[in-house]
């Protein structure tokens, strides 16, 4: 869990494509992208980090899923580690339980080419 000096969110979130979520939720698991298993770790973001991970890893993509898991149903294997530009990122150290997130949206491409986000992810 986050200490007093790491970020404490309610909500982190994974972005992970359609099929891996229809494969996790038929494991019970998620394991994490090919990305995630070279690191060692599943990489979220909080909201403010979204569209910075969608632009930089995700461009193009119509495939995509958001997934929304409360921080603290992940315990001690959540962690906040620095990461792009210093800013702090949540990462599990382990697999996600797909009964862990809260809920699920699609991240359809616009016209623009940009990922649309939910309402439910918008920061004030």
């Amino acid at each position: 869990m986050p200490s007093d000096l790491q970020p404490c969110p309610d909500l982190v979130y994974k972005i992970c494509g359609t099929n891996a979520w229809a494969g996790a939720l038929t494991a019970g698991v998620y394991a994490g992208s090919a990305d995630d298993q070279r690191d060692g770790f599943i990489h979220f973001s909080l909201a403010h980090q979204l569209p910075g991970t969608l632009e930089k890893h995700f461009g193009g993509r119509a495939d995509l899923v958001l997934l929304a898991v409360r921080a603290a149903d992940l315990g001690d294997a959540l962690r906040f580690e620095a990461s792009r530009g210093g800013d702090l990122f949540p990462h599990l150290y382990g697999p996600l339980a797909v009964t862990a997130v809260q809920w699920q949206a699609p991240l359809p491409l616009g016209a623009d080419g940009i990922h649309t986000l939910p309402i439910e992810t918008s920061t004030p």
